[in-house]
């Protein structure tokens, strides 16, 4: 059986879609089969919510009177990316303000700024004959500007490694507290729910792709950085960390529901994300992989320790096993916990269902596709000259 998307549409316009989250569309496999399967269902939704450190912001102050061109600019004390045109700025969601105890940044500034708090901005400039001003210090709100949307450079990984710690001290990294000696491990994904792992070789994910983003409405902008695909499969899956996406959506549709500032202990501020991502089921075998549950999605188990800088994988696991809470590897039962929200994707998935089905959002079809093959490549250390060969 093959679908279109312009079928799929008229179905969501006519109130006709069946619309279905992963997590029931799995279920409907397991006791119907595949094929019984992409005969009922149109659409399958997925969520994801976790830290997504490569985010931020692009917003525009409007001119003031006089006028200046800003050079350096903080927001709630945050230093932000001034470097584009005389009244834009980009908030990074890991800059964090230099006196903060406690882990405030760019993130937070974000997530205020969605609240509809006041934020205040300061700048200063050297000032120039067309912008004479030297500095500002005013309160700006998400009213008050003129554009803020949203840009993140890296989101969704496909799939993530999980962390554990071989040494005798506590690490404090970005996949949170690992205790000493396999005290325990931590993961990043919501497996069966996650978007890219649904539709693993991105044939209906690509540039222009709608998507539920931070409570609103998004899009699919470019791929994502450190992108690639020269990665182990398993069951028809990635066994390991490899595409990601870019993503843009405005800021002034979001909700703080679904864009958290986070403090990570000991590593700095992220950006919790939550997004959602439609799959058209355009015939069986994207059927076959938007079903594929939690005990068929393996990940590589990654030391965190000095000695291990290396990262080669010391096992792998099944996300059914480390949604268990312990694993069994080298011998040893070790606790497993999630740094991401499977509860917080659900209601994700749960919620573009709904839009979907009540005619409120509209799937798109790529307007260009994704590579199909990219490698990572490291960054060396090396001379002008060695550099330039």
């Amino acid at each position: 059986m093959k679908r279109t998307y312009d079928e799929i549409n008229a179905k969501i316009k006519s109130g006709d879609a069946v619309v279905m989250t992963a997590e029931e569309a799995i279920a409907l496999a397991e006791s119907k089969g595949i094929e019984k399967a992409t005969e009922e269902v149109d659409v399958v939704t997925t969520g994801t919510f976790g830290a997504m450190c490569s985010s931020g912001a692009f917003v525009n102050f409007g001119h003031s009177e006089p006028p200046i061109r800003m050079s350096n600019v903080t927001l709630n004390g945050v230093p932000v990316c001034a470097g584009l045109a005389a009244v834009d700025a980009y908030i990074g969601a890991t800059d964090e303000r230099p006196d903060s105890e406690h882990g405030y940044g760019g993130a937070h500034v974000i997530e205020s700024l969605v609240n509809g708090e006041a934020v205040h901005l300061k700048a200063t400039a050297p000032g120039t004959d067309c912008y004479p001003r030297k500095e500002i210090d005013t309160y700006i709100s998400l009213k008050t500007l003129n554009q803020a949307y949203l840009y993140n450079p890296r989101n969704m990984y496909q799939n993530y490694a999980v962390a554990t710690n071989s040494s005798e001290k506590t690490l404090f990294t970005y996949m949170g507290k690992l205790l000493p000696q396999y005290g325990n491990m931590t993961y990043s994904s919501a497996g069966q729910l996650s978007p890219l792992l649904k539709d693993p070789t991105l044939r209906t994910i690509g540039i222009g792709t709608r998507i539920f983003l931070g409570g609103g409405i998004g899009y699919v902008a470019w791929e994502g950085t450190q992108y690639k695909t020269n990665v182990p499969i398993r069951n028809g899956v990635p066994s390991a960390s490899a595409r990601t996406l870019a993503v843009i959506g405005d800021l002034k549709g979001m909700s703080s529901e679904f864009l958290r500032g986070m403090s990570i202990h000991g590593y700095g501020v992220s950006l919790g994300v939550g997004i959602g991502v439609p799959i058209p089921i355009l015939d069986e075998n994207l059927m076959k992989t938007a079903v594929t549950a939690d005990k068929d999605i393996y990940a590589p188990v990654l030391d965190y320790s000095e000695q291990s800088r290396d990262r080669r994988p010391i096992g792998e696991v099944s996300y059914a096993e480390l949604k268990s809470g312990s694993v069994e590897i080298l011998g040893k039962s070790i606790k497993t916990s999630s740094l991401s929200s499977y509860n917080k994707a659900r209601v994700i998935a749960d919620k573009l269902k709904n839009m979907i089905a009540n005619g409120e959002f509209l799937l798109t079809q790529p307007v260009e596709k994704l590579p199909e093959e990219r490698k990572q490549k490291p960054l060396n250390i090396c001379t002008k000259d060695e550099v330039a060969k």
